[in-house]
């Protein structure tokens, strides 16, 4: 079984023992149950763990660097996940760190997506980050669109939504992360026990900037970030 997120993984988990898994979950996979260790599994799962709950901080760094005058940033969660509050408690903690206010919105589908946008303007958000959980990155085009519409400038997971016009992704790169899943399923068709496969820890994280996105939004990058960006669409 492959496990594309946390919640599918923890489901996956608690419903077999014995059929292998191999997940892909933002979360501490110890904490979660679904290894005994990072380097010793021992049981029936294993897979890739993004440490995207490490990310929030330096998100809001970049984001701050490129929109300073967001003194208000709002932070959308998908609230029916195991690591929502804990990223939450994350982000709060880190925007505390840098003098600015955040605004949680939840939402819990794609009906949701609308009426989130509409709260973050009714407060005033000036900014907002998205942290990476399956809903959201499954509808990448929708909420670039949404944050497109309102002119919010935001900070994406992944580099899929500054491709289709975000104005900056930091995370990840999930090219990457589903061809570690592929040769474990391959490892494991050709006789590998999960217990023996160790949970592969994200090492790889590039950001994004679109230039084009923050010309719209009447945006100057400054060149620090430039040239710190792995990619830079023109």
């Amino acid at each position: 079984m492959i496990a594309g997120d946390t919640a599918s993984a923890v489901a996956a988990k608690t419903a077999t023992s014995t059929i292998p898994i191999v997940f892909i979950t933002a979360e501490d996979p110890v904490r979660l149950g679904l290894v005994a260790s990072i380097n010793r599994p021992g049981g029936n799962a294993t897979g890739m763990n993004l440490l995207t709950s490490m990310l929030e901080g330096k998100q809001l760094e970049l984001l701050q660097e490129l929109v300073p005058h967001a003194s208000v940033i709002g932070f959308l969660v998908h609230s029916h996940i195991p690591n929502a509050e804990p990223d939450t408690r994350d982000a709060q903690t880190a925007a505390h760190t840098l003098g600015r206010k955040l605004v949680v919105v939840k939402a819990r589908n794609e009906s949701d997506f609308e009426p989130a946008f509409t709260t973050l303007l009714q407060q005033q958000v000036g900014a907002l980050v998205v942290p990476s959980v399956a809903l959201f990155n499954t509808r990448p085009k929708q909420l670039v669109a949404l944050a497109g519409r309102h002119a919010l400038p935001a900070i994406w997971p992944v580099r899929e939504y500054a491709a289709v016009g975000g104005l900056m992704s930091y995370g990840s790169n999930l090219t990457d992360t589903y061809r570690q899943v592929g040769v474990y399923v391959g490892r494991i068709l050709a006789g590998a026990k999960p217990a023996d496969l160790p949970v592969v820890q994200s090492a790889k994280f590039e950001l994004v900037v679109n230039l084009k996105t923050a010309r719209v939004l009447g945006l100057a990058v400054p060149l620090t970030l430039q040239v710190a960006a792995d990619e830079v669409i023109e």
